[in-house]
């Protein structure tokens, strides 16, 4: 089966919004993010992300086996532009056809091509151990001596002095 790989564009949103809830439901996770966050995150004047994604079939009924959204990140430790997969996902019917590796090779080709990233980063489930040998098995190594730290939207708005 031949996959082709694309960015992801506004007129995508839909088939984007369905990959990300079929990656929500396979982890168990809450999904909040709807067409139209995605929208307005991903395709106004000044982007938070990047998105693509994954189609088997003939292009005019071309169906998503994949998706990953992404970002730009800079790391003054290594003085470089990386990027941020916060999200990948392939259909269980095409696992095991190495399509995920793919994936994550079209997002650092796009990232090297829109901010010359060097590094990609991810986070993985503690609780997702067939993702986390995935990641192992492509050299991913875990930062060590870090701890992610993420303050919600409360603890932004107390912040920003707004409580």
């Amino acid at each position: 089966m031949e996959i082709r790989f694309r960015p992801a564009g506004a007129q995508d949103v839909p088939a984007l919004h369905w990959a990300l809830t079929q990656l929500s439901q396979d982890l168990g996770d809450r999904h909040v993010a709807g067409e139209a966050d995605l929208m307005r995150a991903g395709f106004g004047t000044d982007p938070a992300f990047g998105a693509l994604l994954a189609e088997a079939g003939p292009p005019v009924a071309a169906r998503t086996v994949g998706a990953s959204l992404f970002s730009p990140v800079f790391s003054t430790v290594r003085g470089a532009a990386g990027v941020y997969v916060a999200d990948l996902w392939v259909a269980a019917d095409v696992r095991g056809q190495r399509l995920g590796q793919r994936l994550l090779a079209a997002v650092l080709q796009e990232a090297q091509s829109r901010w010359d990233a060097r590094f990609l980063k991810l986070n993985v489930y503690d609780d997702s151990p067939d993702a986390r040998r995935f990641y192992d098995r492509l050299g991913f190594k875990p930062a060590v001596s870090q701890t992610e730290m993420i303050l919600d939207e409360a603890g932004c708005a107390a912040l920003r002095g707004e409580t």
